[in-house]
């Protein structure tokens, strides 16, 4: 896992080294551990290393191969690095690393663009033919990897961060008017290619761009799990397949050259994680959980449910309890870690996980993307038996935090895009075919939007912030293309993810599988009060927010009177949503 960055000129000038230059720093927490700077030409190359492959020097980025005539920027991980360099060396090829950086560089001469549709794992790339000029981007099937874009007239930068580019210089910061109604009404998700800031844009997941020397590209979407059925599967034998597709994901997720660690939240998602490794004879796994002060009324910790789970496992867990004197200043950290405003107040949680977690690992498995493939939330239920053609207004019913027409009350007239973006964007997705039922197109959505523009990229941010590499498993293509054909009603039974639950019976102990869904519980977010309420009414009464004027002032003022009580249609704190927005333009300097 690491951070890359670059830029490509198709204007016949040089690319500026110093503006790649200028990147890196900012990406140092995502590779600690080295430094590298290529450049030839209109093409420039940066890349910070952490060291979890080939920990020696040969695994060094950025990585070119002279012979082959190839430059690659790489972030990420391939599962099946092994089994591909074999088969490479079939076809004549020798190596000089025992990375799977390399065995990306001999794939793409191998097999071209369609390299990609072989790789088992997460990653983003830029790789560079010498002889032809042309340059490809890629981006996971899942996105679990990030890839940031800056286009201007004959030039384009890349980063693995937003505020990576900004750092590069000359980067339109104006705000996105449509990506500020997604921000306010799609549960503060911006679907790519956009980003809060009209500059940046983001490559979709399980996209490939072609750059040709003259700046035109083409891009296509390489992969697309289908909501469909499967009748060749009978509804009993779905919990096994589920099971043993799992079980593949996490041993494939275990490669590595350092220790891999656990983040065990007590939830039945990282909790069968830890499970199918014991089965799997992995022993002294290491463990962390972690919880905070209650706050509000509401318990700030899981722990009675991981600690079930660590005894019976035999794991080396470890309890991180956060006090106060941590969680405030936390806070300002985890808002300047963010690539794009992430409104989830989990996303502090993993922020301090991670600080700790990395001390004593570089590398850990997450139980993140179960809940968007196997239908957890509580939005999916509500959808089983709405037809097709009215599932679009029954999602924004459930999902949405507002309706269109109460923006009119809450941002600034010239803030307003008339236009409903978000119901337009949903209604383009459930109106594709692949998906047979209201609740398959509202999976499919999630899958490819939500799920990666919210937990997958809020674990990235707050992970690699420490260094730290986190690994997925139920986002494993496989497990994903799987889920994704299962019948509705078997991931809708037992509250949700019932098939899961089923597959998990007799592995976890029923004591998890039967709770009640749980979340990363941080009261000081959800319950605003003391500090953290002074930290969001100095945010809102800022002058940079002032002058921005994004939101109407007797809507703040209305929201600061009463700070706990507006929700979003999913609970969310309201006031939290419009201070975190600010917190986080305001620390970019926007």
């Amino acid at each position: 896992m690491c951070g890359i960055a670059g830029e490509l000129r198709y204007d016949g000038q040089l690319a500026d080294s110093e503006a790649v230059r200028r990147m890196l720093p900012c990406l140092e927490s995502r590779g600690p551990d080295g430094e590298g700077l290529w450049a030839r030409g209109p093409v420039a190359l940066g890349h910070r290393r952490l060291k979890i492959i080939d920990l020696s020097e040969a695994g060094q980025q950025p990585m070119t191969d002279e012979q082959l005539g190839l430059s690659l920027v790489f972030n990420g991980c391939i599962y099946n690095y092994k089994q591909l360099r074999e088969e490479l060396r079939g076809h004549g090829y020798t190596f000089f690393s025992t990375s799977d950086t390399e065995v990306i560089l001999k794939a793409y001469h191998r097999w071209g663009a369609d390299c990609v549709q072989r790789f088992l794992g997460m990653f983003a790339f830029v790789i560079v033919e010498h002889g032809t000029g042309t340059v490809m981007l890629a981006r996971d099937r899942l996105g679990i990897k990030p890839l940031y874009l800056a286009e201007t007239p004959g030039r384009l930068r890349f980063a693995s961060t937003l505020p990576a580019l900004l750092d590069a210089g000359d980067v339109d910061t104006s705000i996105d008017k449509v990506a500020l109604q997604h921000y306010m009404t799609f549960h503060s998700v911006v679907p790519a290619p956009r980003t809060i800031l009209t500059g940046v844009r983001k490559l979709p997941p399980a996209t490939v761009r072609i750059i040709r020397t003259d700046g035109t590209s083409t891009e296509r979407t390489y992969w697309e799990a289908s909501h469909t059925r499967r009748p060749d599967i009978p509804d009993a034998e779905w919990p096994a397949l589920i099971h043993e597709k799992l079980a593949l994901a996490v041993e494939r997720r275990m490669v590595a050259d350092v220790p891999v660690g656990v983040l065990l939240s007590g939830g039945i998602d990282s909790s069968y994680i830890v499970a199918l490794l014991a089965e799997q004879g992995q022993r002294g796994l290491t463990t962390f959980s972690i919880g905070f002060e209650a706050g509000g009324g509401e318990q700030g910790d899981e722990f009675a449910y991981s600690d079930i789970v660590a005894k019976q496992f035999d794991t080396t867990h470890r309890q991180i309890r956060i006090g106060r004197d941590r969680f405030l200043p936390a806070v300002d950290r985890t808002v300047a870690a963010m690539s794009e405003p992430m409104v989830s107040h989990d996303c502090i949680a993993f922020n301090l996980l991670s600080e700790d977690v990395s001390k004593s690992v570089k590398v850990v498995q997450s139980g993140q993307g179960a809940d968007e493939i196997l239908a957890g939330y509580s939005w999916y239920p509500p959808l089983e038996h709405v037809p097709l053609a009215e599932a679009v207004d029954a999602y924004a019913k459930e999902f949405f935090d507002r309706p269109h027409s109460r923006l009119a009350q809450q941002l600034n007239p010239e803030w307003l895009v008339e236009a409903d973006v978000s119901r337009e964007f949903v209604a383009a997705s459930f109106g594709r075919p692949g998906a047979e039922t209201a609740v398959d197109a509202a999976l499919r959505l999630d899958s490819q939007v939500m799920l990666v523009d919210d937990p997958v990229k809020r674990v990235d941010n707050m992970t690699m912030a420490w260094g730290l590499e986190a690994r997925v498993p139920f986002l494993d293509h496989e497990l994903v293309e799987l889920a994704a054909a299962c019948p509705p009603a078997l991931k809708l039974a037992h509250g949700g993810k019932g098939v899961l639950k089923e597959a998990a019976r007799g592995v976890v102990p029923d004591e998890v599988i039967d709770r009640t869904k749980g979340y990363f519980p941080v009261p000081g977010i959800r319950h605003l009060e003391g500090a953290m309420l002074d930290k969001v009414r100095d945010a809102l009464g800022a002058q940079a927010a002032r002058d921005r004027g994004l939101f109407r002032q007797e809507y703040v003022e209305a929201l600061l009177a009463d700070p706990n009580t507006p929700r979003t249609t999913l609970g969310a704190n309201q006031l939290w949503q419009l201070a975190l927005l600010e917190m986080w333009l305001q620390d970019k300097g926007i």
